[in-house]
């Protein structure tokens, strides 16, 4: 198989404000979006020549973005894969760029979910083939991840005492890096007591331990690196893209051990190779993963290969993954502090880390930032899910 490896490039990225934004429709948000990335790239709506847009409940076709932006006559193409829209579309935007189809593509991920009438994220359907109209209760994501929480703790020997406090530390730590990001949703630092003693959602996990619903939408525009030269000397390289399903294994798997996710690792398996990444923990600067729950994360650490089995609580005490440590995870605040509009977050992640390589991440910017990866993951808890995975680059 061939490798995406330095063959497209951003150019552009653009991210609106996250947030409850009922007094902005759909298209407003790719507007905000579209337009600071056209800037950045130093383009404009007619030089587009197809698009990809992300979405999961909020539009049924790609016409939203040719109504917001008036592309002209443009290819759009809708993608929905559940909580790694975003990066699914990105993912196929970039196979046709460098294939050689399109000399310049637009990728638009956007959700509108408070407007819903929904208090989670809305009426989906529970199992693979069900009816959209069906909602099963008794599989919500606050219970599922709980259970991967309490098997976790038990297979490698914390307390829930410990436990609870672990998983507190990285709810302070992207709470603390939204406090510095003018476009997250939540912009307010929470503190260990608070976090632990907060209102119980499903146990172990209290309310801090879980991301928000919000309205967003982010977007890149991309390229290949001989016209990405004369467009912006910032530009910065895809490296690598992995994407699995899952086969619902939770069911079929009598042995599946629920303290990780094998999508997550196969997914990240395909991206290093393309990248030739060898050990990721030293050669990835940073990264933003999907962190819908604080437990989510800590799990993430592992199947990503960033801490060993077992080992991230030691690494979340040394304060590794903070803004100041060896590799930083989620600097832009992640899903606790931005929220979760599903077909946006693959995107907005990738916005963040295009930023940091540039240096223009401001008071979040790391000292060493030259690659760095993007992790979605999205399905039925703990039954099956998709993962998406994106590394960047330095050109």
């Amino acid at each position: 198989m061939k490798s995406i490896k330095d063959t497209v490039s951003i150019v552009g990225m653009g991210c609106c404000k996250f947030g409850e934004l009922w007094d902005k429709s759909r298209e407003d948000l790719i507007v905000e979006a579209a337009y600071e990335a056209f800037e950045d790239a130093g383009l404009g709506p007619k030089d587009i020549q197809a698009a990809w847009f992300g979405t999961q409940v909020s539009a049924f076709s790609g016409q939203v973005v040719a109504h917001a932006l008036k592309l002209p006559f443009i290819p759009i193409t809708r993608v929905e894969n559940q909580c790694a829209t975003g990066q699914d579309a990105f993912r196929n935007a970039c196979y046709a760029v460098s294939g050689g189809f399109y000399d310049i593509a637009m990728v638009v991920g956007m959700e509108k979910l408070k407007d819903e009438g929904f208090s989670g994220l809305g009426n989906f359907p529970a199992n693979p083939g069900e009816s959209p109209t069906k909602i099963n209760t008794t599989v919500q994501a606050p219970a599922r991840f709980a259970q991967l929480a309490s098997r976790y703790f038990n297979r490698y020997g914390l307390s829930p005492e410990e436990g609870k406090k672990t998983l507190a530390k990285i709810a302070v730590k992207n709470h603390h890096n939204g406090s510095l990001n003018p476009k997250a949703h939540f912009q307010r630092e929470v503190t260990l007591e608070q976090v632990i003693n907060a209102p119980m959602m499903s146990y172990p996990l209290g309310l801090f331990d879980c991301c928000g619903v919000s309205d967003g939408a982010a977007v890149a525009i991309i390229t290949r690196p001989e016209i990405a030269k004369k467009l912006n000397p910032a530009y910065v390289n895809v490296k690598g893209l992995g994407l699995s399903c899952g086969y619902m294994e939770f069911v079929e798997d009598d042995q599946y051990d629920m303290t990780h996710v094998e999508e997550t690792v196969h997914a990240a398996r395909q991206a290093y190779t393309e990248a030739g990444i060898k050990d990721p923990r030293k050669e990835i600067h940073m990264a933003e993963v999907h962190d819908c729950f604080t437990i989510t994360e800590m799990v993430i650490y592992e199947d990503l290969g960033f801490s060993p089995r077992g080992k991230a609580k030691e690494d979340i005490d040394s304060g590794f993954f903070t803004l100041e440590g060896g590799l930083p995870v989620n600097p832009d605040g992640g899903l606790k502090s931005f929220g979760h509009p599903v077909g946006a977050s693959g995107l907005r992640m990738m916005y963040e880390v295009y930023k940091q390589i540039q240096g223009k991440a401001g008071p979040r910017q790391l000292k060493r930032a030259d690659i760095g990866l993007c992790h979605s993951l999205g399905g039925h808890p703990l039954a099956s899910f998709t993962a998406g995975i994106t590394i960047i680059g330095r050109a």
